[in-house]
């Protein structure tokens, strides 16, 4: 089994700046890509952005293209998310994800293990 563990969430004003991190355990991790996703309360949870794991593709929703960035350190099995010039509309549960094989980068089912969330709050 796969364990990922977010971190770096919490409050930050409209403008700021966050870097969550997840942090990969287990089994001999190799996954095909890694992903974020967000979910709002009241609403689905929605793609953010993905990177694939060897490649190092990226791909992001369109509406955090151009604000936020994924990157990963494959050497600490960990992948990051860089949010710049957030805004309350960001505010939700961050989730990471892994996807073992070709599939989809913006399809929740398409992910094969997925963290516990961080909180990311964006006051207006």
């Amino acid at each position: 089994q796969v364990q990922l563990v977010e971190s770096g969430g919490g409050l930050v004003q409209t403008g700021g700046s966050l870097r969550l991190s997840c942090a990969a355990s287990g089994r001999t991790f190799r996954p095909n890509a890694m992903g974020w996703f967000r979910q709002a309360p009241g609403k689905e949870r929605e793609f953010v952005a993905a990177i694939s794991w060897n490649i190092g593709h990226t791909y992001y929703a369109d509406s955090v293209l151009g604000r936020f960035t994924i990157s990963t350190d494959n050497a600490k099995n960990t992948v990051y998310l860089q949010m710049n010039s957030l805004k309350p509309e960001d505010t939700a549960v961050y989730y990471c994800a892994a996807r073992l094989y070709s599939a989809s980068h913006d399809l929740r089912i398409d992910y094969n293990y997925w963290g516990q969330g961080t909180q990311v709050t964006v006051s207006s």
